[in-house]
C-alpha cells in the first residue's frame, strides 16, 4: 500500500462520520481513529515485511453514508464575542470540588468577573472577563485539557 493510498483512506474514514477503522492484510496494520467532528486524530501505520503485490490482499471498505451536520447560524453567532483561552492548561469551572461554577449559561457578567480558572505547571490562573455580556455557551467540557486560543465561552456583548 503506497502513500497515495493511505491518504485517500484517512479522507475516506474521515468524511465517512466512522469513528475507527482497522485495516489488516498479510504485512501491513492500519487504524485510523477519528474525533466526533470528523477530524482524524490518530493514525497508525505498521508494515511488517516488503509488500508483494498487497492490492490483491485489500478489502475495499464499504461506503457509509456520511452524517450531515446542522449548519450553524452564521449571522446569528456573529454577534457573539468568543472568549478565548490565553495559556495552555487544564479547564476549571469552579475553584475546588465542593464550590459553585465561576459562571452558568444565561449568567450576566461584567469586566474583571472570574469566568474560569486554568491550571498549568501547577499554578491556576483566573481567567477574568475582558467584557461585559451574558453567556451564551459554554464551550469546554470541566476539568479538559485546553490549548492557547481555544474558544472558552460565547458571550453577547448587547
Amino acid at each position: 500500500m503506497d502513500l497515495k493510498e493511505i491518504q485517500n483512506l484517512i479522507k475516506f474514514v474521515a468524511n465517512s462520520g466512522v469513528a475507527e477503522v482497522k485495516l489488516e492484510m498479510d504485512d501491513v496494520k492500519i487504524t485510523i481513529r477519528t474525533t466526533l467532528e470528523g477530524n482524524v486524530a490518530e493514525t497508525t501505520y505498521v508494515q511488517q515485511m516488503p509488500a508483494q503485490n498487497m492490492l490483491q490482499h485489500a478489502v475495499a471498505p464499504q461506503p457509509v453514508a456520511p452524517v450531515a451536520a446542522a449548519p450553524a447560524p452564521v449571522e446569528e453567532e456573529s454577534k457573539f464575542i468568543i472568549v478565548k483561552s490565553p495559556i495552555i492548561g487544564t479547564f476549571y469551572r469552579k475553584s475546588a470540588p465542593d464550590k459553585p461554577m465561576f459562571v452558568e449559561v444565561g449568567n450576566t457578567i461584567s469586566k474583571g468577573d472570574v469566568l474560569c480558572v486554568i491550571e498549568a505547571m501547577k499554578l491556576f490562573n483566573e481567567i477574568e472577563s475582558e467584557i461585559s455580556g451574558k453567556i451564551v455557551k459554554i464551550l469546554v467540557d470541566d476539568m479538559s485539557p485546553v490549548e492557547f486560543d481555544q474558544p472558552l465561552f460565547l458571550v453577547d456583548p448587547s
